[in-house]
């Protein structure tokens, strides 16, 4: 019998706010342990807790962004346990009516559960809760540190929509790209500010009924999402085929091993005797707020990319570019509109084709420092750059005034430099296209390699490239390559 595997995410995401939830001590990174603390968000007796009004918004945004129902009545409640981390012995959170409800991300996948190159994962509610403290574990004892008490927490919850590791790792990509584009979370991994739990069950292929759902907490990380995905999946299909029986469980992921234990079996909703909050009011927004955090929304990752194919026909390599480096992309965008009118048709679509090069190869020279960095990840250029002199350029090598070469290396690099294309610059790097004078360029270069000449002539096309490649250092890179192709084809047949 075959089996497959169904996986839902909790993903928690600390909001991009200034304070805390509940209290007005600072939402601040790498303070001193325990300096970034209050009566109330240390639960002392007699506290009252007042919500953080931009964290309220920013749930709802979020709710937007992920195409959710926004309801017009939620509420906080108590949800009871113990840990040394969890100062009050209880979690102020969102239970039965949380903010936000039923909607979707949809993401570019290839893999089963995808429809046209895109994964859509249901999305069961993005409700607001508070995180809890940090602790340390040294040889003898451990030390908590409450300056994260408090925070406020987004869990965004999916449906078992999940079909596999590789969805999994792409769903939370895309998900990270949308809080980062509506500014909701600097989502930081280092920092703690994502944080995942992954629900895994096998079933028998064609099965509707889910199997017993184990739980895989506090992954820091998307790739070890990934690989403790593929291990567990793994794991419980080797195990229903010896003939176990599975229970609902948590465990934890031992990356250096790369394996997964358990920790306990799974508590259920009652363990944990919700109640509503008595110190919080409900949450009842009205039209012109959610109007106001309406207005917020932004394009979101996806739909940004396939606009750029779609109305400047990028390929996707570039699209992406510009969808992960929106400062970049949207220079792309100002330069196109300041072409002049008499540009049209196919010498528009060509010269917006040139502008997107010059700007992407410039960015990733920009970049060889990082080359330790995933070829998908954002290049993370704030360059502001002058791109109407990048038109210009652009415009340049359109009209075989300058080679494309001679100008990424040595002209865009002074438009970053000095915000301007100097008229000295333009005529010292004014392409050659005299016959004359590039016939002299290739007489020399086929005079001074006769190796590549007798390939070419025996039929080894790929030599030419070589004589091309003579004949512009000959010209220190001003002729035209067209032209010095057209002129060395003729001598060589000749």
């Amino acid at each position: 019998m075959e089996y497959e595997a169904v996986i839902g995410l909790e993903t928690h995401v600390q909001l991009k706010t200034r304070s805390k939830m509940w209290c007005g001590c600072a939402n601040q990174y790498g303070s001193e342990p325990n300096t970034n603390v209050c009566p109330v968000c240390l639960g002392m007796p007699g506290v009252l807790p007042v919500p953080n009004d931009e964290a309220l918004r920013l749930t709802v945004l979020t709710g937007y962004l992920l195409n959710c129902e926004i309801p017009r009545f939620a509420k906080f409640d108590r949800k009871s346990y113990f840990y040394p981390d969890a100062p009050k012995n209880y979690q102020l959170t969102q239970y039965d009516q949380p903010s936000t409800q039923n909607g979707f991300v949809e993401f570019e996948f290839a893999g089963a559960g995808s429809t046209n190159g895109l994964g859509r994962v249901r999305i069961t509610r993005a409700h607001l809760e508070e995180d809890v403290g940090k602790l340390t574990h040294f040889d003898r004892n451990s030390g908590v540190d409450f300056n994260r008490a408090g925070v406020p927490l987004m869990e965004i919850v999916s449906e078992p929509d999940i079909t596999g590791a590789d969805m999994a790792y792409e769903y939370l990509n895309a998900l990270k790209d949308i809080l980062i584009y509506g500014n909701v979370s600097d989502c930081d991994m280092e920092k703690g500010m994502v944080r995942c739990d992954v629900n895994i069950s096998v079933r028998p292929v064609g099965s509707k009924e889910l199997g017993a759902k184990i739980e895989i907490k506090n992954m820091n990380s998307f790739s070890g999402v990934r690989r403790a995905a593929e291990y567990e999946i793994a794991r419980q299909i080797a195990a229903v085929k010896r003939g176990e029986k599975l229970i609902q469980s948590t465990r934890r992921w031992d990356d250096e091993a790369g394996i997964t234990d358990e920790m306990r079996t799974k508590e259920h909703a009652h363990d944990y005797r919700y109640f509503p909050d008595p110190d919080l009011m409900p949450l009842a927004p009205t039209d012109a707020w959610l109007a106001e955090v309406k207005s917020c929304v932004v394009e979101l990752p996806l739909a940004r990319k396939q606009r750029f194919m779609r109305n400047y026909q990028l390929p996707p390599s570039d699209a992406e570019v510009f969808k992960n480096n929106t400062k970049l992309g949207d220079s792309f965008e100002e330069g196109i509109r300041a072409f002049p009118e008499g540009i049209q048709g196919e010498q528009r679509t060509k010269l917006i084709k040139l502008v997107a090069n010059l700007l992407i190869n410039s960015s990733r020279s920009k970049n060889v420092k990082q080359s330790e960095s995933s070829a998908s990840e954002p290049l993370n250029i704030a360059t502001p750059y002058p791109i109407g002199e990048v038109v210009n350029l652009a415009i340049l090598i359109q009209n075989n005034t300058i080679n494309i070469s001679i100008a990424q290396q040595e002209m865009l690099p002074e438009i970053v430099r000095t915000g301007k294309l100097s008229t000295a610059t333009v005529q010292a790097n004014t392409q050659v296209s005299d016959t004359a004078a590039i016939e002299k360029f290739c007489d020399e270069a086929i005079a001074a390699n006769p190796n590549p000449v007798t390939d070419y002539r025996a039929g080894k096309v790929a030599a030419l490239n070589s004589l091309k490649g003579q004949v512009m250092k000959l010209s220190k890179g001003k002729a035209n390559p067209a032209l010095v192709g057209e002129i060395l084809e003729r001598k060589l047949k000749a």
